[in-house]
């Protein structure tokens, strides 16, 4: 089963029916057998996004509880490279969450990710390897 990276954006839209992404991402969710792999920093802005609804945050992390979404940790020796990546990145801006991402696919060789920003179009890995939005590709 291949690994994914999951992005913030399609947490919240699988999560909030309203959401212009929602069919879109919930098609893709059920159609995708593999392993989705994100990190702290990206679960801690989804939660942000939909505070307005306790269920729906409740529902990520009942996500995370059951398995279904993998969180690989960023440590403080990956810091460097977080300031790396803001500076390089400095006119997007890029955020933590983001960077996390970067430093996953780094570390574990992933170039594949589900996002509904076009930041990864732009954002390369340290091998200068650009991201595969695997949402961009999925039709309903």
């Amino acid at each position: 089963m291949p690994n994914i990276l999951l992005d913030t954006g399609p947490i919240v839209a699988l999560m909030n029916r309203r959401d212009k992404h929602h069919d879109r991402v919930l098609a893709f969710t059920r159609a995708f057998e593999g392993t989705y792999l994100t990190t702290w920093p990206v679960i801690t802005e989804a939660m942000h996004l939909l505070r307005h609804s306790q269920t729906a945050q409740l529902n990520v992390l009942e996500w995370v509880r059951r398995g279904g979404l993998e969180i690989v940790s960023i440590d403080t020796s990956d810091v460097g490279r977080l300031m790396e990546l803001a500076q390089k990145y400095r006119d997007l801006p890029m955020d933590l969450a983001d960077g996390s991402l970067i430093i996953i696919a780094e570390r574990l060789h992933i170039q594949e990710i589900l996002s509904i920003d076009s930041d990864y179009d732009i954002y390369r890995t340290l091998k200068k390897e650009p991201f595969i939005n695997v949402l961009r590709s999925f039709q309903v």
